[in-house]
């Protein structure tokens, strides 16, 4: 769901819009809160890769990656890591991914045959658990639809159900309201400009009695000091939006939808023969996947789009998440997959409030532990503290953590000081690990195409990607070690920050997580170094 804002029009009108080497000899940054910081506006060029970037060299906080292969891994490649993306469809023809995707060399291609033996036909790239769909409800529409009044959250499913029902369609009705007035300005202002494209010249030329052309006039303005160019790409902006909502309304708390169609019972985990072998994209909105895939495996260095964080790993593609909530069935067979299918690391961009078959996803993850196995998870969107509103999946059983193979990340912006924290990131001192860069992140959208994006989602595949580099320069660290790494090895911030965009909510940035930390890949390198020569 996007992260929608308000700003003011005027009095009466507001408008809501939208992851084995040598000896390393170089020293770990350890605190840089009494480091003088000149924090100036990014170019182009710096925003695109800021995440790459180095807080005390660069005065960004990013996770040192650009220092981290500059300074340490030079031109060492160590072993290739299998990195799975349980996530939404991923275009393994992308330009900057193509090389880096995953093949399975015991699965003859498009035969119809299982030759591997492991239960998926045709698995070359991955696995696809949802079959053609994309829409789907959330999954406490899911418990409503399902009548089970019995169920613990029955009540509580159908009180969040009425709230996010009314505010959204009271949100609806307000766009429209709003899109009426817009479009009325903007035709009066075309019609006495006579020109579809006006300016903002064109409009401070204008002078007139007329009081709905003098209102017209004062939106107009309004806009352009919003950074709008006229008021036909406000339209463009809130249509977008409005589609966002429509969208919410009639999918995710549809009842009505029908949105699996894979023909498998979703309450019974032992029907696994569902699914099938294409891992791309079923629609047009489908990027979710391809963006976070290239932020840790896009070609580092090869002159087009961007550099993945990770230079020697393959994407293994699982699509699980659809355009609503996944089911807790296909996360945990999902996990499962890319356990049995050699990969090292998990990452999983996606989560939900309401978890009904929890036990089978915290079987998953104590599965993946036991096989040396990282997830590397995504905090979750909703400025919530998650220590007190759970966000699934995690690896929290009866009160206690089930593995230590699971890390939960939060995200950050390229502001480093206050608002370093990104106003929608969840966070929790305890189920919390680490933060890391997710905001106006430049990646890999289908279809060739490249996109600037905000999320856990994708601070979640950044660490991924970190890890990914310690597994592949130092493959005999458990997945245990690589996580404590993360988290022992990141920069520790003492400042005081905003948290959930609330300027009245500010906390030591040490109270957000079990670190208290910044993901650093420098210093990760350099702690795994050491470790891995048993220092």
């Amino acid at each position: 769901m996007n992260i929608l804002k308000t700003i003011t029009l005027s009095a009466s009108l507001s408008l809501l819009v939208g992851c084995g080497g040598a000896a390393i000899v170089s020293t770990p940054v350890e605190n840089i809160d009494d480091i003088p910081l000149k924090i100036s506006e990014l170019s182009e060029n710096e925003m695109k890769s800021w995440s790459h970037l180095d807080l005390i060299q660069d005065t960004i906080p990013g996770m040192s990656v650009d220092r981290a292969y500059s300074e340490i891994i030079k031109n060492k490649k160590g072993q290739t890591v299998i990195v799975a993306v349980v996530d939404s469809g991923t275009d393994i023809t992308h330009e900057d991914l193509v090389g880096n995707i995953w093949v399975n060399e015991d699965e003859i291609p498009n035969n119809g045959k299982d030759d591997d033996n492991n239960g998926y036909v045709d698995d070359v790239h991955g696995w696809n658990f949802l079959g053609d769909a994309y829409d789907e409800q959330l999954e406490y529409v899911r418990l409503l639809v399902s009548g089970n009044t019995n169920d613990p959250r029955y009540a509580e499913a159908q009180e969040q159900y009425q709230k996010q029902y009314s505010e959204y369609s009271a949100r609806k009705t307000q766009y429209e309201q709003i899109r009426a007035q817009i479009v009325k300005a903007n035709d009066l202002l075309k019609s006495h400009l006579k020109k579809e494209d006006y300016t903002k010249k064109d409009v401070a030329s204008i002078t007139t009695e007329d009081t709905d052309l003098q209102n017209a006039i004062s939106l107009a303005n309004y806009m352009f000091s919003q950074g709008y160019d006229n008021l036909n790409t406000v339209i463009e902006a809130v249509d977008k939006d409005l589609k966002s909502i429509v969208g919410y309304l009639n999918t995710h708390l549809n009842k009505n939808l029908k949105g699996r169609t894979t023909g498998d019972n979703p309450d019974d985990i032992t029907d696994v023969n569902y699914g099938d072998n294409n891992v791309m994209p079923h629609h047009e909105d489908e990027t979710h996947g391809t963006l976070v895939s290239g932020v840790i495996a896009a070609k580092r260095n090869n002159g087009i789009g961007m550099n993945g964080v990770a230079n020697n790993v393959k994407i293994m593609a699982v699509r699980n998440t659809p355009n609503g909530d996944e089911y807790d069935k296909d996360v945990a067979l999902a996990i499962r997959y890319a356990v049995d299918n050699g990969a090292k690391i998990i990452n999983t961009s996606f989560g939900k409030s309401f978890s009904p078959h929890t036990k089978w996803v915290i079987d998953a993850i104590s599965y993946a532990a036991e096989h040396d196995v990282l997830i590397v998870n995504a905090a979750g969107n909703d400025s919530k503290n998650i220590d007190e509103n759970p966000s699934y999946p995690n690896d929290v059983w009866e009160g206690k953590e089930v593995a230590d193979n699971f890390i939960t990340v939060g995200a950050l912006t390229h502001e480093y000081g206050t608002g370093v924290v990104a106003s929608y990131s969840n966070y929790g001192k305890n189920n919390v690990d680490i933060f890391a860069p997710g905001s106006q992140i430049y990646s890999t959208a289908p279809n060739n195409s490249y996109k600037s994006v905000n999320g856990t989602s994708f601070a979640s595949p950044s660490v991924a990607g970190v890890a990914a580099l310690i597994r592949s320069l130092y493959p005999k660290l458990s997945a245990s070690q690589v996580k404590q790494i993360l988290m022992d090895s990141g920069l520790p911030l003492k400042t005081n920050v905003v948290v959930g965009g609330d300027p009245s909510n500010v906390k030591p940035f040490s109270e957000l997580s079990k670190s208290g930390k910044i993901v650093n890949a420098y210093n990760a390198l350099i702690m795994a170094s050491a470790i891995a020569k048993g220092k």
